[in-house]
């Protein structure tokens, strides 16, 4: 799957009848709400082509806004991890968010983690083709930071695609800065539709040499 079609629609919830349907808890209230459903969405498809029309534009739209956007003015030599040693997603995030307080560049490591971990119990953020971009917004940070960690061995993310991941990019960012977290995803979703650096990140041996594929595919 397109990595930027996939990051939108990991964040957003698309209704059908049966989901429609199934928010109800008795058979009465099912009923009643399966016919709502079919009102809804029985007769015609304009929504989901409505739909589709503006999952394009918005495509359209990160791509023009991701290349304004440069991603190690943001990551740090010093916050990248290559192997990462946690064995399922929550370890993994533990291990980025350690790397930041680590470098300073968080204000409450306790913080940070509520707020990547409540996102990511919401919906997970691992976008398919091997990738995860977990992220949070919080007051511990005074502006956008970043991590990036690559796992010798694929951890379990439940993707959007069901695949395991081998990537990981945390962002985290203040609560009232939005603009530059929108910016960073993009261009991370537009970096990783490049499937000769995506492969060669996976297979960088350390962290200096994930940074350096980093920075020199930035100075393109």
């Amino acid at each position: 799957m397109n990595p930027v079609r996939a990051a939108i629609l990991s964040g957003t919830c698309l209704l059908s009848p049966a989901l429609y349907a199934e928010q109800a808890t008795t058979p009465c209230d099912r009923a009643r709400h399966g016919f709502q459903a079919r009102k809804m969405f029985g007769k015609t498809r304009r929504r989901r082509v409505y739909f589709t029309a503006c999952s394009e534009m918005v495509t359209v739209v990160f791509s023009l806004v991701a290349r304004k956007m440069i991603l190690t003015q943001i990551l740090q030599p010093t916050c990248v991890k290559v192997p990462l040693q946690g064995k399922d997603k929550y370890a993994v995030i533990t291990e980025l968010v350690n790397l930041l307080d680590e470098n300073k560049l968080i204000q409450n490591r306790q913080m940070v983690l509520d707020a990547v971990f409540t996102r990511e119990q919401t919906r997970s953020t691992g976008i398919g083709s091997g990738i995860a971009i977990p992220h949070g917004k919080c007051s511990a940070a005074k502006e956008l930071v970043m991590a990036l960690g690559v796992a010798q061995n694929s951890i379990d993310f439940d993707s959007v695609d069901g695949k395991p991941v081998s990537i990981v990019i945390l962002l985290v960012s203040p609560q009232d800065q939005t603009g530059p977290h929108i910016q960073a995803l993009a261009r991370i979703s537009r970096l990783m539709m490049d499937e000769e650096f995506k492969s060669s990140l996976e297979k960088a041996p350390s962290s200096e040499a994930a940074y350096k594929l980093m920075s020199e595919r930035e100075s393109r």
